[in-house]
């Protein structure tokens, strides 16, 4: 998962990155200036790790823009419970509660993620963003075979790993403004 800001910039402003494993969770500060190539080779160029998240066109897209690639494979948990009757957009926090009985905690959600230093109730907001993910994954993947529905979500997946759907031209910029009327 990744927090950013994007009310004043062009690009989205990458300001925070979650990773989690089922042992282990991090929270990484891209703002550090730190070297953050190992985990975007790891997201983009590892084919034996399965890359999760919940909602993730945005974290794509940022990820496109500092890779020229989409992480591959990977698994959508919105659309994956959107295939198994879970509604439309189902948020992240409503699919912990119904599958795993874990309410998490949304306060700081509206957090300016930009600004330094983060506190500790910012911190463990976005890593339970992540923490989740490891053990709602096979659970939606169990039930997607047990449906049959796995096929369908493969097809999805890989047309949401198609980097062209994140790639634009700065050319035809103006072309994704959404104006109040053609006037």
């Amino acid at each position: 998962d990744t927090e950013f800001m994007r009310e004043n910039t062009y690009w989205p402003d990458l300001c925070l990155i979650q990773i989690a494993s089922p042992e282990e969770a991090a929270a990484i500060d891209p703002k550090a200036e730190i070297d953050l190539s190992s985990l975007l080779s790891l997201l983009v160029e590892n084919r034996e790790v399965v890359k999760v998240f919940h909602a993730g066109g945005q974290d794509l897209e940022i990820i496109h823009n500092l890779t020229d690639k989409v992480p591959y494979p990977l698994f959508d948990t919105q659309i994956a419970a959107m295939a198994l009757g879970h509604g439309e957009q189902v948020g992240y926090s409503n699919l912990i509660e119904s599958m795993l009985g874990h309410s998490i905690d949304k306060g700081a959600r509206f957090t300016d993620w930009s600004r330094r230093p983060l506190d500790k109730r910012q911190i463990d907001y976005a890593i339970a963003d992540v923490t989740h993910l490891a053990t709602v994954f096979p659970k939606l993947l169990k039930r997607l075979q047990k449906t049959g529905r796995g096929e369908w979500l493969d097809e999805e997946m890989e047309r949401l790993a198609d980097p062209s759907s994140f790639a634009f031209d700065p050319e035809d910029a103006w072309k994704r403004l959404k104006l109040p009327s053609r006037n």
